[in-house]
């Protein structure tokens, strides 16, 4: 009624102009009318985010454009919209108030002044609000429908007299009483909603009223699975958290079902409640309605880096090999296609296996077999290995992952430099070395971003991860070594300062730091084992390896990557959301490599000096991650080091 009779006003105040000779210019009032929104602050950070989510003024204003006229027919109806936003958090006796450039909505002057006014202006509207008092919560009380409802289901109302009345808060409140009394094993407990609520005017008060029905107590009784097709039902139910007879608890039916969605050979996993005729005695029937994923997929990656060129890759999958979420993945990389050649001297590959079988000796752990080989033809080194390890991984919680394995590697390396290899007078070359490795790396991880997917884009919590390998050099070359990696990064999000909106500003930092321990002699550290830094994992605007120790090869001029005993490295990145799905990063990378007698040309960045890379560019934001664009510089450049280097990919950087 209120858009209504404002809609009559505006009609006859038009009438009212066109017969009084005003110059009323209908056409120019029927074009899109532009104006700003500024709500003035209630000094609630929370109240303000929900008075601005519940006004079409601001939702509206770029996606539907609106004449003069509807624009105060929009503002109208925000007014019922503000208010009782404005009552959901106890204020009862508030107002909004909305002003167009500087009148109100039932000025009579307002339309002839939205219709004088210039073409393509932009008009001011300003929201105010008179809170008056705020209500708070009176008597509170939960009503059984037949007797007292437990002290436990009540105590998780969590409310308390006094609290402000926030609508909010009293709605989750039944919701939780809801869950109390079904975790008790009420299965069909109902909770009256929304509860009865009566304002007392006198003490500023709102008396709540919960009104409940727990209904009999029940045990889990048969558990089935609907949609198995290539599965077996056999494994599945070793995989189940809950069974026949146990009481019924819908936190751990949740569990169950969540445990298996995480197997990751369904795509959906439900458990659609039983019926009340499904119920024999005081069993409730429980029906895992499964999805299967297909049998294999094909994921395609790539990007592109100016140090090392095209970087491709697929692998092929099998999720359920044995019918037992057994995991077979054959995957194919090749890099060094195009690119400005400081990185790499031609094409490398990398072909892997990898077969995981989950659930060995306990649901939460998986073996893993692998075997890998690998050709990289790097400016720092060129290599031709086959690795194969077995690693036994285990969820320690929904945050910490461990591993533990032995893996053998046989590789034959072949760097511009003396380190114990044969030296071929004749030919003037340096025969390649042959190193056979046998290893135990130990690896714990931690994740608390919440993401399924590491390709999406980070706003929040922290990744950490610490690698110890025990090396054996065996035969030609005889050492032991531990190679010790660490790396962190955390995110945080300006909208904890209340600065932006959530996921709008995000403040991303990195560190990394390695050692190599233990080495007698710098040549039994093999090359590929080695540190380096520059690239988009470390230092960007530095090319692939180049950053640190290096040494001049024999009757040629230049510097070629070494490598290190150590290395420590740090970012700091803001990533801003500026339109849409367009944003854009900026960063500050710093890092340094060190060895022991290690060989620096003068004006290189040596061993334990650090190099500094700084850029940035857009992202674009899709469903399975950012679109990366970066541009990087040295901020100290050497001789033949680039001006600049260049990153695309899928991701963000970290």
């Amino acid at each position: 009624m209120p858009a209504l009779r404002s809609r009559i006003l505006l009609i006859g105040l038009a009438l009212g102009a066109l017969l009084a000779g005003l110059p009323l210019r209908c056409a120019r009032a029927a074009d899109p009318q532009r104006y700003s929104v500024h709500f003035v602050s209630t000094d609630d950070g929370a109240l303000n985010s929900l008075l601005k989510a519940s006004s079409q003024l601001l939702s509206l204003r770029k996606s539907a454009p609106v004449s003069p006229f509807a624009l105060v027919d929009r503002a109208q109806q925000d007014i019922g919209r503000l208010q009782a936003a404005l009552q959901s958090f106890g204020y009862y006796e508030s107002r909004a108030l909305i002003t167009i450039e500087n009148r109100t909505l039932n000025d009579p002057g307002l339309p002839p002044v939205l219709a004088a006014l210039p073409k393509k202006s932009t008009a001011r509207v300003v929201v105010n609000f008179q809170l008056g008092p705020r209500y708070h919560l009176g008597h509170i009380v939960v009503q059984g429908a037949q007797g007292p409802v437990s002290p436990a289901a009540v105590a998780a109302l969590k409310l308390q007299s006094g609290d402000p009345a926030i609508s909010a808060d009293i709605l989750d409140a039944g919701r939780r009483l809801l869950n109390a009394l079904e975790e008790q094993g009420h299965a069909y407990a109902t909770v009256e909603d929304p509860p009865l609520a009566v304002l007392q005017d006198r003490t500023k008060t709102l008396d709540v009223t919960f009104k409940a029905d727990p209904g009999p107590v029940y045990r889990l009784g048969s558990i089935r699975f609907e949609g198995l097709k290539l599965v077996k039902e056999a494994f599945l139910r070793t995989q189940l958290t809950i069974h026949a007879g146990q009481p019924y608890r819908p936190s751990e039916i949740e569990r169950a079902r969540q445990a298996l969605l995480n197997l990751g050979i369904f795509t959906a996993v439900s458990d659609p409640p039983a019926a009340r005729n499904q119920v024999k005695g005081d069993e409730v029937p429980i029906t895992f309605v499964v999805t299967e994923r297909k049998p294999h997929t094909v994921s395609l990656d790539g990007l592109y880096s100016s140090d090392l060129g095209i970087i491709a890759g697929a692998t092929w999958t099998d999720h359920n090999l044995f019918g037992r979420a057994d995991q077979l993945a054959l995957g194919a990389n090749i890099f060094g296609l195009g690119g400005n050649g400081t990185a790499t001297n031609g094409v490398s590959y990398d072909l892997s296996a990898q077969l995981t079988l989950p659930d060995f000796l306990t649901p939460t752990q998986s073996l893993e077999f692998s075997v890998q080989a690998l050709k990289p033809e790097l400016t720092a080194y060129t290599q031709t290995a086959v690795i194969g390890g077995v690693t036994l991984a285990r969820k320690l919680s929904s945050v910490w992952n461990v591993s533990a394995g032995v893996a053998i590697e046989e590789e034959k390396t072949q760097q511009n430099e003396i380190v114990n290899c044969k030296y071929v007078m004749l030919a003037a070359t340096y025969e390649p070395c042959h190193y056979t490795l046998l290893s135990l790396p130990l690896t714990a991880r931690y994740d608390s971003t919440d993401l399924v997917n590491p390709l999406l884009d980070p706003t929040h919590g922290m990744r950490a991860q610490i690698l110890l390998t025990p090396t054996e050099t065996l035969f030609g070359h005889h050492g032991t070594f531990t190679i010790v990696q660490a790396n962190i990064s955390t995110y945080f999000d300006f909208h904890r300062l209340d600065w932006s909106d959530p996921g709008e500003s995000v403040l991303a930092l990195r560190a990394l730091a390695g050692r190599a321990l233990g080495v007698a002699q710098f040549s039994d550290l093999p090359p590929d084992l080695r540190f380096y830094a520059g690239g988009s994992a470390t230092v960007r605007g530095y090319a692939y390896q180049a950053l640190g120790p290096t040494f001049p090869p024999p009757d040629s001029p230049g510097d070629y990557p070494e490598g290190g005993t150590g290395i420590t490295a740090g970012t700091i990145e803001l990533r801003q959301r500026v339109w849409g799905n367009f944003g854009l990063g900026v960063f500050l990378d710093g890092g340094a490599v060190t060895a022991p007698g290690a060989v620096t040309e003068p004006g290189t960045i040596g061993s334990g000096r650090y190099g500094f890379g700084y850029g940035g560019g857009p992202r674009y934001y899709t469903p399975i991650g950012p679109i990366r664009v970066d541009v990087a510089f040295p901020l100290t450049r050497a001789p033949g080091v680039a001006s600049f280097e260049a990153y695309v990919g899928l991701g963000q950087a970290f």
